[in-house]
């Protein structure tokens, strides 16, 4: 019997059919949350640092009369409704809250947030994009032999095999952001997350965007490349069939760039732990002595210490890149230092 023909297509193609096509694993409504571990699933204490966040960008403002807080990637909408319970009702009164997200709009979301497939054209406030970009499809490239090579891939089966030179446009980003040298190098080409990430700065009219996600920088980019697939709390191979989420690593110094290009006028690079160690998640165990007077006090602090330690943590949630950028106003002071 004659065998199926296969269909072998780019990597960013594959995924975009695998991630927000027909039927794919982001249209039909999956959450992050039954298959990878977020910062905002492991704990509400990641919104309140993201409200300590809003207020300071409100004050940047001048407190307006309409402040924007934009989740880029919503999945559940859970952000958004954390931030909303632990504001101050002046700052909650002026907000609208606007989640973007193709999956459809959860039950038991708060009816003051908005739910929409795509960005809003104009932000005034902060936008969060936290673990979106790297699920922007993107395409792999391979220094063999012969030279640099696009890698297609089986969308079926995950299997590889080499296929034509890169575009112009992929190998002048390669060249910039990933060099290849020794046959077996990778890299995933990053300039579809640098377009999706300026589109946001670019509906910024002043305030901040802030990207969060795994990353890392020109001078250790990983020589095989960070391609991982996720299904119900497990990694798994990265097969671009709809059954699992496909990711990839974020060149957040390229998305820095674009981001300028777009108009942003002050950037910072750090790090997840020192950014929310910067707004208050300090992973500081209560005086023993509260244990005595407060018990009760004592018991919440300690949770919550153990819960900012988590999210700090270098070799886990705290080893996230951060990428924020302002626009028309100067960086918050707990970024900018």
């Amino acid at each position: 019997m004659a065998g199926s023909v296969i269909e072998w297509l780019t990597w960013r193609t594959a995924m975009e059919r695998a991630l927000y096509g027909e039927g794919g694993f982001y249209r039909r409504g999956e959450r992050p949350s039954e298959h990878f571990r977020t910062s905002v699933h492991a704990s509400p204490r990641f919104a309140t640092a993201v409200a300590r966040l809003l207020a300071e960008v409100d004050t940047a403002l001048g407190r307006p009369d309409r402040l924007d807080l934009v989740d880029v990637g919503a999945g559940s909408g859970r952000l958004l409704a954390n931030v909303l319970a632990c504001l101050p009702p002046d700052l909650a009164e002026r907000l609208t809250p606007t989640a973007v997200e193709i999956a459809p709009r959860p039950p038991g979301l708060p009816a003051g947030i908005t739910w929409r497939p795509d960005l809003p054209p104009e932000i005034t406030g902060l936008a969060v994009a936290n673990e979106w970009l790297d699920n922007i499809p993107l395409d792999v490239a391979e220094q063999t032999p012969d030279g640099i090579r696009t890698v297609l891939v089986d969308p079926s089966s995950g299997t590889e095999r080499t296929g034509p030179e890169p575009t112009g446009q992929d190998r002048e980003w390669l060249e910039r952001w990933w060099p290849l040298h020794e046959p077996g190098d990778r890299a995933e080409i990053g300039h579809p997350r640098c377009a999706a990430w300026a589109s946001v700065v670019k509906r910024v009219q002043s305030g901040l965007a802030v990207a969060v996600d795994y990353s890392h920088g020109r001078d250790s980019r990983p020589q095989s490349g960070t391609l991982t697939g996720y299904r119900d709390g497990s990694t798994v191979p990265a097969v671009p069939d709809g059954s699992c989420d496909v990711t990839a690593h974020v060149a957040l110094d390229a998305c820095a760039e674009a981001g300028e290009r777009a108009g942003a006028t002050s950037s910072v690079l750090t790090t997840q732990r020192t950014a929310l160690r910067a707004l208050g998640l300090s992973g500081a165990r209560p005086p023993i002595g509260l244990a005595h007077s407060d018990p009760r006090a004592y018991l919440t602090a300690l949770c919550q210490a153990g819960e900012d330690a988590e999210l700090t943590d270098p070799s886990g949630l705290g080893g996230f890149g951060w990428l924020a950028q302002a626009v028309a106003v100067p960086l918050p002071a707990s970024l900018a230092t």
